[in-house]
């Protein structure tokens, strides 16, 4: 597996794709820490609708967000493929590590920097800033993440501590 490489086709980064219903996403593989099944999960009462709530991840406290209602789509109930996907991400300067529940993880692809295109902005229910770019990867197309922009100050304030906001 590459992380980032120097082809004859030119640089590529490998990135960890999954699914959120239909649609396919992907994050650069440095910034995934590790992938889990579903544990016990304790909601944190008034937080964003987006935050499902915080497990023990070896001693500390993961918040974990549920990645379909973050991107607009509909809540649906969890299947055997669902999973969390842990991640370390820089937001405004400040390092996070959350859990994002995503329908199912597919796989590590290398794609080229070449087949990164600038996202397009008619017509799409995400934030133009959360999507770093689309690749068409076997005649699908793969929504690249800009994982530090999915978050405001406000929510990453929120994800940080998510038990102060229920005080």
């Amino acid at each position: 597996m590459n992380i980032t490489a120097e082809t004859q086709q030119g640089t590529q980064q490998s990135y960890l794709t999954f699914r959120l219903a239909d649609e396919h996403f992907a994050v650069n593989v440095l910034k995934v820490i590790e992938i889990l099944e579903i544990p016990k999960i304790t909601s944190v009462p008034k937080s964003p609708d987006y935050l499902i709530g915080v497990i023990n991840l070896r001693g500390n406290v993961l918040p974990v967000i549920d990645s379909r209602i973050k991107f607009g789509m509909e809540k649906t109930a969890n299947t055997v493929n669902t999973c969390i996907v842990v991640m370390n991400m820089e937001i405004e300067g400040e390092e996070i590590i959350l859990g994002a529940m995503v329908d199912e993880v597919d796989e590590v692809l290398d794609i080229l920097d070449e087949q990164i295109k600038a996202s397009p902005s008619i017509g799409k229910q995400y934030n133009p800033e959360f999507i770093e770019g689309v690749a068409k990867v076997n005649d699908e197309f793969i929504m690249i993440l800009n994982i530090g922009k999915v978050f405001s100050a406000s929510e990453v304030n929120i994800l940080k501590d998510p038990k102060a906001k229920a005080k």
